[in-house]
């Protein structure tokens, strides 16, 4: 059974940077396409980006581009994000996704990690 493990969360001031981890255990990682995902207080879960099984190709949310960026290690099993510029509208849970093809991932099937909390304060 694949599963999926965020980390890295925590309260920041607006103007920091954060960096989330999401571990893959159960799994071929280097067969996954990695996304990450949010939700904020009292909204749906928003596509932040995603990051394709080799590393080689990745795309961004118009909101995050510049700010937020996805990279992998496939010997650790690992996916980041590492977010910089953090504002207080970035506030939500954050989720990463896994995917056999970019598709699953952008449409959010595949397998799911429980979230970690990012707050950003004004």
């Amino acid at each position: 059974q694949v599963q999926l493990v965020e980390s890295g969360g925590g309260l920041v001031q607006a103007g920091d940077s954060l960096k989330l981890s999401c571990v893959v255990s159960g799994g071929t990682f280097s067969d996954y396409t990695m996304g990450w995902f949010r939700q904020a207080p009292g909204k749906g879960r928003e596509f932040v980006g995603a990051i394709y099984w080799s590393g080689s190709s990745t795309y961004y949310e118009d909101s995050v581009l510049g700010r937020f960026t996805i990279s992998r290690d496939n010997a650790k099993n690992t996916v980041y994000l590492q977010m910089n510029s953090l504002k207080p509208e970035d506030t939500a849970v954050y989720y990463c996704n896994a995917g056999q093809t970019p598709l699953e991932v952008v449409h959010g099937t595949g397998y799911w990690g429980q979230g970690t909390q990012v707050t950003v304060s004004s």
